[in-house]
């Protein structure tokens, strides 16, 4: 079951998209390790917040009597999974910031069509996020549908497009103060041009 504000939205998935992506890890010169450093030069003071390698799933952990920091831990070294969960911080105001994964319940894999759609409808701005973190990288972005043993195939371009008009939507009210941060510092480091919305193409 999940509660108010849910996040349909499994670790182990979260781990298996990153999984899927993880051909495009290896065939694009992006270190997660260059991620790391980008991040928390970024952020690890003025948030209080790193990010860190983690191992099979990811998590984000608030700072506690043992780590006096905030952690934002992804998967197994992709970079995809990096950008991913990074993502999901941006989203996340201060109250969830000071939870444990922020604070959400996570429905497990197999959902239904009407569960699939609640989980499509709270990914969108994260995923919109992660999209203009991920050019800014100049690496490659892929929505993520996320329902492995479901008994339907999810809408991709369907919902790749409901992630686009989101993108679209950001660049109109302009990007949030961390997603500039954290975007300026990656252009600024991988050497990409100021974004524009002919970038972001559904396909």
């Amino acid at each position: 079951m999940f509660w108010n504000n849910r996040l349909p939205h499994s670790k182990k998935e979260r781990q298996c998209a990153a999984q899927v992506k993880r051909s495009t890890d290896r065939t694009m010169s992006h270190h997660y390790q260059d991620l790391i450093t980008i991040f928390n030069q970024t952020f690890s003071e003025s948030f209080n917040t790193k990010l860190e390698l983690g191992g099979d799933e990811p998590i984000y952990l608030p700072a506690d009597t043992s780590v006096p920091y905030h952690r934002i831990i992804f998967a197994r070294g992709f970079y995809a999974s990096a950008l991913h969960e990074i993502a999901h911080w941006c989203v996340a105001g201060p109250e969830r910031r000071l939870l444990e994964d922020f604070g959400y319940w996570y429905e497990p894999d197999g959902r239904t069509a009407e569960v699939q759609a609640e989980f499509e409808k709270v990914e969108i701005r994260p995923q919109a996020y992660e999209w203009i973190l991920a050019l800014s990288a100049g690496f490659p972005f892929n929505v993520s549908c996320d329902n492995l043993h479901g008994d339907f195939e999810p809408d991709r371009l369907g919902f790749m497009q409901k992630v686009h008009q989101e993108v679209m939507s950001i660049f109109e009210t302009g990007f949030p103060p961390r997603v500039q941060m954290l975007s300026d510092a990656l252009r600024n480091f991988y050497q990409v041009k100021p974004l524009e919305v002919g970038d972001f193409i559904v396909k």
